[in-house]
């Protein structure tokens, strides 16, 4: 297949670009490469696919109209994954139009590009964020989630409904994978276990928000990139018993469905510290802090759904994943 990655220098898109580059199938990978971390790790992670005569290197931002349009005009993908966004919780606080510009602008964008070309399939990033105040747990796709605490939440929100609004009108297949705190090699500086590792490293002490006591469904870069690829290959379809006197949110009568990708296993942050300690030989100095603007205190993924239909099935364990990331840290900021 030919397919269009948004996002292809990111953590996750570069990873999903190089999965499918060795499987066989040409990739376009979009990123504008900004700043908002360290732009040479992207430009280190995108060399690692532009090694490959099936990757096609587009530097363009998303809210560019023209340029997206053209793009999808020349290149013609089958199939789309769109992981390109402005990510951050705590970010969206501080600079929210770049939310708007990003992930509503640019992902209308997709959208229209996806409509024109006939593309057979978009998959799309949306999040574990937005279950907001939910506090049922495991957080279902078939809950409500009209209760955002961020605008990232609600920008990851508002992407579910105008891709089922597309799935609706023009029948576009769509599907949406909300993600569990992704973690691994390669990843994003921004994100607790890369801040954990520098300032452990540096002597330096850590900030533990909710003083300690959050639970998240950490879950592997390999685990999620095997999710996605799996769920790319599966085009939706309608589902027959969809009723609008009982509407389920995860699917339609459209081509739409709704997943959650995540490791359907929480753990205590203050576990994920201990494991990190034992990998790194060192113990932290913590900082405790309360529950930040923006944030949940525990996510947990019922990912029942993604199981049944594409046999999804986490295999990697913290103790695993975090080691993992530890040695990749290592050799690559400390060589």
């Amino acid at each position: 297949m030919k397919v269009l990655v948004t996002g292809a220098a990111g953590f996750i898109g570069s990873k999903l670009s190089l999965r499918l580059l060795e499987r066989g199938d040409e990739v376009i990978g979009i990123d504008n490469l900004n700043d908002y971390y360290d732009v040479e790790l992207k430009k280190k992670r995108l060399g690692r696919t532009l090694e490959y005569d099936g990757y096609t290197d587009v530097r363009m931002d998303l809210e560019n109209r023209d340029g997206i349009a053209a793009t999808f005009a020349a290149q013609k993908p089958h199939r789309v994954v769109n992981l390109a966004a402005q990510a951050g919780v705590r970010y969206s606080l501080e600079n929210p139009h770049a939310y708007v510009d990003t992930n509503l602008v640019g992902f209308v964008n997709v959208l229209e590009g996806c409509r024109h070309h006939h593309v057979e399939h978009l998959v799309y990033a949306s999040s574990s964020s937005v279950y907001g105040s939910n506090t049922h747990m495991p957080f279902s796709v078939h809950d409500n989630v009209d209760h955002p605490v961020s605008l990232y939440a609600a920008s990851k929100k508002a992407n579910e409904l105008m891709a089922h609004t597309y799935s609706h009108l023009y029948r576009l297949p769509t599907t949406g994978l909300r993600f569990f705190t992704v973690y691994g090699p390669w990843g994003r500086p921004d994100m607790a276990l890369f801040l954990f590792t520098r300032n452990i490293l540096a002597g330096k002490p850590i900030d533990v928000f909710n003083y300690g006591n959050h639970r998240r469904d950490f879950t592997y870069i390999d685990d999620i990139v095997e999710g996605v690829i799996r769920v790319l290959d599966r085009v939706p379809e309608s589902n027959p018993e969809w009723s609008g006197d009982k509407p389920d949110s995860a699917t339609s009568n459209a081509p739409y469905r709704l997943y959650n990708i995540g490791n359907n296993q929480p753990v205590e942050l203050m576990r994920y510290i201990e494991v990190l300690e034992n990998c790194l030989g060192r113990k932290a100095e913590k900082n405790l802090l309360p529950l930040q603007p923006g944030d949940v205190p525990d996510t947990y993924a019922d990912v029942a759904d993604l199981v049944r239909d594409v046999d999804y099935m986490p295999a990697t364990s913290i103790e695993e994943g975090i080691a993992n990331f530890v040695d990749w840290y290592r050799e690559y900021y400390q060589p």
